[in-house]
């Protein structure tokens, strides 16, 4: 497969059966027109997004050579799901399910998009979140929630994801501030189990009202997990790292095209290279000079 860009197709609504959830499923697909044995990218949004979002990352990997899969989750604006829902409190948990589905329904979605099916590799699978996105999908790579006690929660991470791009991701629980650590108990993350081979984007301006400590917070999963062994910092980014939620984004209040080319560039290749497409991406990248929109380190 080659690394240049390609034409592309989006479907959405793609539709996946999920009586237990209270709402099927929703993802919107997008895909080369040509190639075989396509690699996958499940993308989780951050909070109150929805599969509609993302356009500037999805549009960029699908038309490198993946297959981009964007599922709606719960909290997403679009379905209007309030405090008053006996779901709320669960959906953290019901987003990491939410993404597993998707992988089990690789056959559906196939069947679902005009000329995918038999086109869609099952063993080269990664995932991808920003923001609470990054939180889902750091579970399915190993990362695991402490309880009150400190004591780590299941363990749900997925064997068929090989490789996981944390955008955004926030870091320990022990930073959180009093109404983080009152409201989201979800966000005390352990990174010791993660061991899924990783890639960090942070941006070093971004500072989160959850925690006490400056940016440096969103790099805890790249210093505390053994799978993440690399690491994007974006210069000058703050949570929407440039803009990466949307082209042409109001509120995103450190627009920069430059920045969200970077990542752009960055995840592609080092995407390629963790799931054994093109061994020399990441480290073509790598040695690239990035300065001054960013900087990339690995341990």
């Amino acid at each position: 497969m080659s690394s240049t860009t390609s034409p592309i197709i989006s479907v959405r609504p793609v539709i996946i059966p999920a009586p237990d959830r209270g709402v099927d499923l929703q993802v919107s697909v997008s895909a080369p027109t040509t190639g075989v044995d396509l690699p996958v990218v499940v993308f989780a949004h951050g909070f109150g997004h929805s599969m509609n979002d993302y356009a500037p990352l999805a549009d960029a990997w699908a038309s490198s050579g993946f297959v981009v899969i964007q599922p709606t989750l719960l909290d997403s604006h679009t379905l209007g799901l309030t405090p008053a829902d006996p779901r709320y409190p669960e959906i953290w948990r019901i987003r990491v399910e939410d993404v597993t589905r998707v992988v089990d329904s690789l056959d559906l979605i196939e069947a679902a998009v005009p000329g995918l099916a038999g086109r869609v590799s099952r063993s080269r699978i990664a995932a991808a979140g920003h923001s609470w996105g990054g939180q889902t999908v750091g579970m399915l790579l190993g990362a695991r929630v402490l309880d009150a006690d400190g004591i780590p929660g299941d363990n749900v991470r997925d064997p068929r994801i090989t490789a996981g791009v944390l955008l955004a991701t926030t870091g320990t629980g022990e930073d959180l501030t009093p109404f983080a650590a009152e409201n989201f108990a979800f966000m005390r993350p352990d990174f010791t189990g993660l061991t899924t081979s990783t890639l960090v984007v942070a941006g070093d301006a971004d500072q989160s009202m959850l925690s006490t400590r400056g940016p440096d917070w969103f790099t805890d999963v790249y210093r505390l997990s053994p799978g993440a062994t690399d690491l994007l910092t974006v210069a000058g980014g703050e949570h929407s790292l440039g803009g990466i939620t949307g082209y042409g984004v109001t509120a995103t209040t450190d627009e920069n095209p430059e920045r969200v080319a970077l990542i752009q560039r960055v995840t592609t290749a080092w995407l390629r290279t963790a799931l054994k497409l093109d061994d020399a991406a990441w480290p073509t990248v790598r040695a690239a000079d990035a300065a001054p929109v960013g900087r990339t380190v690995s341990k």
